[in-house]
């Protein structure tokens, strides 16, 4: 009698798990998540908080898996409240997977891996390294608390950069950043343009066609409130503010006739909006110069400071122009600048595509295989 031997399955721990900080708003950081998942279908993503109405609808379709934090909803709508618990969040969590991709900004690199780790970093911690930027128009209170962790959230954070086997970033002024940071050199791998591969459009009611358009979260080191003052010196020009954060009531109050603010708007919206203005204004201090990017894909310049990843993304008097100082002379005279130089949109389309989804997507894979130790094509 032959008996055939029973055989009881073992489970394989997954090729790749991605990690990222939050999901609770809808900016490039969850922009780029979304590229890593086309990347990587089917990929877990854990991340602490996810408030899925506040996010791009898109990660509803993804394995999302949230760490203990979430079933607070307080932290879910506001997750800066979260500060003082991200880091210890974050530490406890092990994860058994060949590689591990984190999405980091600050957080999400402190995750334990059991195989490879690969991050994709965005910024060392801008609160730890750029304390007095992260800080202004901040509450004493929120400055108190800041520099009273900071030194144990130092110590943490280099830890967690330690354990990692490869870091990616987005951009020069980042990778320096990095290398100042933990002495760790960075590949660059731009994050993709996507806004423009969607095809929907929805006018914005009364809104004419002309003006211009400034797409930022409304934090103060945004230097939204320089854009405002600005076009407070150009009542010939149009502005229009996307987006929401803190800043958003007292930057209204500063808004004059000339200035229309829409809050969060929707992709469609998004795409109408570039499609039917005359530029983009950016006076932040941006670690990847994105939204010209997204401008550029519709044909149209940007006027953006001469800082950070806009040097990665801008190509002077050919895309856009810069400008020196987020001060409102600045920042206006280069809206005149942008109203004299003559423009190519073909030529700007063809620059956007060079930072297409494809690219990011085949780059990146071939850094997770080679982690895996498999070849690739």
């Amino acid at each position: 009698m032959c008996l055939t031997p029973i055989l009881t399955p073992v489970a394989r721990r997954p090729p790749i798990v991605l990690v990222h900080d939050y999901l609770t708003q809808r900016g490039g950081a969850e922009r780029v998540v979304l590229s890593m998942l086309k990347a990587f279908p089917g990929a877990p993503l854990y991340t602490s908080l996810y408030d899925a109405p506040a996010t791009f609808a898109d990660f509803r379709d993804a394995d999302v898996r949230t760490l203990a934090l979430d079933r607070i909803e307080l932290l879910r709508r506001h997750h800066r409240a979260a500060f003082p618990l991200l880091a210890p969040a974050f530490g406890r969590l092990r994860l058994d997977a060949d590689v591990v991709l984190c999405s980091s900004s600050g957080w999400a690199h402190g995750a334990q891996a059991a195989g490879r780790k690969l991050v994709y970093c965005y910024t060392p911690a801008r609160w730890l390294y750029q304390g007095n930027l992260y800080a202004r128009g901040r509450s004493p209170a929120v400055k108190l608390a800041l520099r009273a962790a900071r030194g144990r959230l130092v110590r943490w954070d280099l830890a967690a950069a330690r354990t990692a086997d490869v870091y990616l970033t987005s951009s020069a002024a980042v990778r320096e950043r990095i290398r100042d940071a933990y002495g760790i050199e960075a590949e660059i791998v731009p994050p993709p343009e996507t806004l423009s591969t969607g095809e929907g459009r929805a006018p914005v009611p009364a809104l004419e066609p002309g003006f211009f358009v400034c797409v930022s979260r409304l934090m103060p080191y945004k230097n939204v409130d320089a854009v405002v003052a600005a076009f407070g010196a150009l009542a010939e020009e149009r502005l229009v503010v996307v987006g929401t954060g803190p800043e958003e009531a007292r930057l209204r109050q500063l808004g004059g006739g000339n200035i229309r603010f829409l809050g969060a708007v929707g992709d469609d919206e998004m795409r109408w909006l570039y499609d039917n203005s005359d530029g983009l204004i950016a006076a932040s201090y941006e670690d990847y110069g994105l939204s010209p990017l997204e401008a550029a894909a519709y044909g149209k310049p940007a006027a953006v400071l001469r800082f950070g990843g806009f040097l990665d993304t801008v190509v002077s008097e050919r895309t856009g122009v810069f400008f020196d100082r987020p001060v409102a002379s600045d920042i206006a005279e280069a809206v005149r600048r942008l109203r004299r130089l003559t423009w190519s949109a073909p030529d700007l389309i063809r620059h956007a595509r060079m930072f297409s989804e494809d690219r990011f997507v085949e780059r990146l894979r071939e850094v997770v295989a080679e982690g895996r130790g498999e070849a690739t094509v």
